[in-house]
């Protein structure tokens, strides 16, 4: 993995963390002044808040002057059952339940809402962007399972860009069969010579390069705008 950008001021960002109700799901909620919006991130295949390259991305979308909120889609007792990290329903539910907060919060009430997903929860952030429509203003997956969402992917009307290694070639299969079912503004992205986790050298930046111009483009006041209209 690329070098990990350096951390916010904090003098230039509020840090918190948060309990999401009802269940308590702990999240890290990092809002830079002025924030265009704010990113949820949706991990999968039993990673964390702490997830290292979610962790990388969110950091530079700090920086890109975007506010993310990282949280534990299952408790310490439903990860214990491996099966949840693939329960896409209860994933999207989850995700669901921190993107009601983040439209209560004073902190983020106004921000435009954005989602990040990886993996399985990648899936998870097209089932919520379905069941919530021009509230969510773009979706970005990388390395995810797009085609895990199934009826959703018709549904979605959120701008979604799919960011895949070009070396993960199964799961590009996979991503191209869903960019196809997707009906909503759509791009695939293929990072040439990355692997399933974007390892290698500047694959990481790219998908970080990638992701901020998606953000910017479709959390803009113009583009939320021309969708209401």
């Amino acid at each position: 993995m690329s070098r990990s950008p350096k951390s916010y001021p904090s003098d230039r960002a509020e840090v918190a963390e948060v309990l999401i109700p009802p269940i308590g799901l702990v999240g890290s909620l990092r809002i830079p002044q002025q924030s265009r919006g704010i990113i949820a991130f949706a991990h999968g295949s039993g990673s964390s808040r702490f997830s290292p390259r979610n962790t990388y991305v969110a950091e530079a979308l700090n920086h890109a002057g975007f506010a993310t909120l990282l949280f534990d889609l299952l408790t310490q007792d439903e990860e214990a059952d491996r099966s949840n990290v693939f329960d896409v329903p209860l994933l999207a539910e989850r995700l669901t339940t921190a993107l009601n907060w983040t439209f209560a919060d004073p902190r983020t009430d106004k921000l435009p809402v954005g989602l990040f997903g990886a993996s399985t929860g990648a899936a998870a952030a097209l089932v919520s962007a379905a069941a919530f429509g021009d509230r969510i203003g773009a979706v970005v997956s990388r390395g995810g399972r797009p085609d895990m969402a199934a009826a959703a992917l018709e549904e979605v009307r959120a701008p979604t860009l799919l960011i895949v290694g070009g070396n993960d070639q199964d799961v590009l299969a996979l991503n191209r069969s869903a960019l196809a079912c997707l009906t909503c503004p759509k791009e695939l992205k293929v990072i040439p010579g990355a692997s399933h986790l974007f390892s290698e050298p500047g694959a990481l930046d790219a998908v970080v390069a990638e992701a901020s111009v998606w953000f910017t483009r479709y959390l803009s006041p113009a583009a939320r705008n021309a969708r209401e209209g």
